[in-house]
């Protein structure tokens, strides 16, 4: 009943190419020659793509089904008995099912075993694990079994899913892992190894975990470590986690081309992916990649090799590097971390709840001067494989200008910061990957007011839409804080010069204290992570720490 058929491959180097027959009316010019060629070579790879590899009967949950399977795709359609007392249905064709070959991540052989048998069984099938998009943002596993009891005929089968797979583009095969095991409510090793680590395991990629120990312990390791045996680096953690493996594989670039740190106006670009699994007090570099904080669509993003590419800043004192990071808050972002820092005990919600409030108790602004270089964004359509793409280009004044007074709050922003609690981001007149910097400046103003633009985050009103709040779309900002401000002391923010005032600042959800001068430049594409490009978030109503 069946007949498995394997017809030649015909794509990769050194696969046989069928000639084309030539008309023979005379010799047309070289260059309609060449197109002639050229139309007829695609014409030829189009059919080889659809050409089927193989054709065979399975059974498909309760039907017996002729599937056939090509490059790009695995089709499906129910066998229809002939019966001789019903001529109505006789040659009755059935709706075709399929899949695409890019959306699976695995393909396993299904057998029957006995309890405690390890290796054997009786072989039952082929079962095809693929990644679906559900509601809005979310990704989900899912399986179709191809049960058929011939060995010879899912072996056959099993090699050919096999080798489309490994044909497929960006699919990691090796991750260096790092896990925090402090995150959160010190969920991380749990998440990792529950629900991560099994899915990369079924996707047959090898891992090497660390699981951090101490502060610094990431940056260690990957100054050390052989990356060129990786494919990626995966962190598990909140949003301080990621930005300290952002910023560890940055350095680790800049060490390997032997530039100096300290001179960081064209950084080298980190040289592999790094994937975000959302375990965290914080998870806004997981929401803006994903929309949505969840540990799945985040792991199946790395599986399946989705790549963006995302800019960074570079934070400078006016002597040397200080950090590489996505996104900072200087003012009452950073006072709100900081109080939250110091009560670490309480939990997650109440210890957001409580540094809130108690900010906004003792609101009081910062006397700041700020330079800034404009970027001006036109918009322009370029075409890529043939393919036309809107991209946006940016051309820079070189005159900078000078805003200075008091302020409330300050937040620098190469990326949009979506979250549940500000759907549109915290910055959405920017973009992952845009080459721009959103700089956000709240005046001072009376309490309720400044309450009134923190609750606009949460809908759909622009949250800047206030004569105390300006913003501006550069490419740097020079920050020089003017003012004794109070600052926390000892054990909580470290300050980096002994004997200089140092001032808080959120970086990333991270709580550093840096000098009073502070230069941040925005680096176009700097890094790759693994997740999609998404303007907003499935379920706004979700509980969020984003201050």
């Amino acid at each position: 009943m069946q007949r498995p058929r394997r017809t030649a491959w015909g794509e990769g180097p050194g696969s046989p190419q069928e000639e084309g027959s030539g008309a023979t009316w005379g010799s047309p010019p070289a260059q309609e020659e060449e197109e002639e060629e050229e139309g007829a070579r695609a014409a030829n790879e189009k059919e080889e793509e659809e050409e089927p590899l193989l054709r065979g009967i399975f059974q498909i949950g309760k039907q017996s089904c002729d599937v056939v399977l090509s490059p790009q795709r695995l089709s499906w359609r129910p066998i229809q008995p002939e019966s001789p007392r019903d001529y109505s249905s006789m040659g009755l064709q059935q709706n075709e099912e399929y899949i695409e070959m890019k959306d699976v991540f695995s393909i396993k052989l299904k057998r029957r075993r006995f309890v405690g048998q390890q290796k054997g069984g009786l072989l039952l099938g082929v079962a095809i694990f693929l990644c679906l998009k559900k509601e809005g943002n979310k990704l989900k596993d899912s399986i179709i079994d191809l049960n058929n009891l011939s060995e010879d005929h899912c072996h056959l089968w099993f090699r050919c899913l096999k080798e489309i797979l490994n044909g497929l583009p960006n699919r990691p095969k090796s991750l260096k892992v790092f896990v925090n095991p402090t995150s959160h409510r010190k969920e991380a090793t749990h998440i990792y190894y529950e629900q991560v680590a099994p899915l990369f395991k079924l996707a047959d990629i090898r891992t090497d975990v660390t699981v951090t120990e101490y502060e610094g312990h990431t940056l260690a390791v990957l100054e050390e470590c052989d990356l060129t045996s990786f494919h990626g680096v995966v962190c598990v953690g909140g949003d301080g986690t990621a930005s300290e493996v952002a910023h560890g594989l940055l350095l680790r670039a800049q060490m390997d081309v032997g530039k100096d740190c300290d001179d960081m106006f064209e950084p080298a670009r980190a040289q592999i992916p790094l994937g975000i699994i959302p375990a965290g007090s914080t998870n806004i570099l997981a929401h803006t990649l994903n929309g949505i904080q969840h540990v799945l669509t985040a792991t199946l993003h790395i599986i399946m090799g989705h790549l963006q590419p995302v800019d960074m800043c570079s934070f400078s004192s006016p002597t040397k590097l200080l950090r590489f990071g996505f996104s900072c808050m200087f003012g009452f972002g950073s006072r709100t971390l900081a109080l939250a820092e110091k009560h670490r005990w309480m939990p997650s919600n109440q210890r957001k709840d409580f540094a809130v409030i108690k900010t906004l108790a003792r609101l009081k602004p910062e006397e700041c001067e700020l330079s800034f270089l404009p970027s001006k964004c036109l918009q322009h359509v370029v075409e890529e494989n043939g393919r036309k793409q809107e991209r946006r280009k940016h051309e820079s004044s070189d005159r900078w200008q000078k805003i200075q007074g008091h302020f409330l709050n300050v937040s620098i922003m190469a990326i949009p910061c979506l979250c549940s609690m500000a759907p549109r981001g915290l910055a959405p007149n920017t973009r992952l990957d845009d080459g721009s910097i959103a700089l956000i400046v709240v005046r001072n103003t009376s309490r309720p007011e400044f309450v009134k633009h923190l609750k606009r985050y949460s809908s759909v009103k622009n949250q800047f839409n206030f004569p105390f709040i300006e913003t501006y779309v550069v490419e740097e900002v020079k920050v020089h804080i003017r003012t004794e401000t109070e600052h926390a002391t000892g054990d909580d923010l470290n300050p980096i010069d002994s004997g200089k005032k140092n001032y808080p600042w959120n970086i990333d959800g991270d709580l550093l204290a840096w000098p009073s001068k502070v230069h941040i430049r925005v680096h176009p594409q700097l890094i790759t992570l693994y997740g999609e490009n998404v303007n907003a978030v499935d379920n706004p109503k979700e509980s969020c720490s984003c201050l």
